[in-house]
This record gives C-alpha cells, structure tokens and sequence, in this order.
C-alpha cells in the first residue's frame, strides 16, 4: 500500500494545497487536481507532468509558464528554462521537512483520510515556523 502526495509549494517551502493519489496512479492524476490552485506565473515540476494536453496546455491556457523537463521518450522534444527549473528545490525541502515527522515518513496510518489529517498538521507546523 503506498501513496503519492502531490502539493504546490510557495517560494518560502510552505505547503499551499495538499492532494493524495495512489501509488500505482499517474503524476499527472494529482495535477489534475491541483492545477486549479496555482497562483504563481511560472510552475516549476519535474518529468512525470510532461503532457502537453493535461498540463502544459492548461497552464499556457491560464496565462502561466511552465518550466518541465521533456521526457526522455518524446517524439518532439520541448526547450525549457534550465534556470528557472533549479527552484524546484523547494518541492524538494518541503518533503524533506516532511519526513523529517515519522508517522508521516513511515506511513504508519492505515487510512488515506488519516494520513492526509497527519500531513495537514505537520503542513500547519511547518507553515508556523
């Protein structure tokens, strides 16, 4: 049994929405989800939301750039902004600061309802700090 969790961080790593997916489902499952509720005029994500029809043309469509590294496997590879793409990182320090709880890096709650209560408290402490 595993989880996926998909959020949009702020420029500060603070969590700004939360959405859980399975681990068998696709990446780009959570940005369906999550899409609507970015802010930011660049999105910075990593390979696994290279679609243009899911992703790339609905963020274009809302006035937004996005800045994802073209799969491997595409027939017509995209360019994208290499610098702007190193802010991904913090993506990357906010599930740091997550796993830093262990209940949440372990996954000790058998529920999706539960685990996504226990992320929703870590997300406020962090947001405190």
């Amino acid at each position: 049994m595993s989880i996926k969790i998909h959020t949009v961080v702020d420029a500060l790593c603070n969590p700004l929405s939360l959405h859980l997916t399975p681990g068998q489902a696709c990446d780009l499952d959570g940005a369906d989800q999550l899409l609507p509720n970015i802010v930011a005029d660049t999105v910075p994500a990593d390979k696994g939301y290279d679609a243009d029809e899911r992703v790339i043309e609905r963020l274009e469509s809302l006035g937004k750039t996005a800045v994802i590294p073209p799969k491997r496997n595409r027939t017509s590879p995209r360019d994208y902004d290499r610098d702007l793409y190193k802010a991904r990182h913090l993506i990357e320090n906010f599930f740091a600061k997550l796993k830093q709880y262990r209940g949440i890096a372990t996954r000790y709650d058998k529920r999706a309802t539960s685990f996504l209560g226990a992320i929703y408290l870590v997300a406020s402490v962090i947001w405190l700090n």
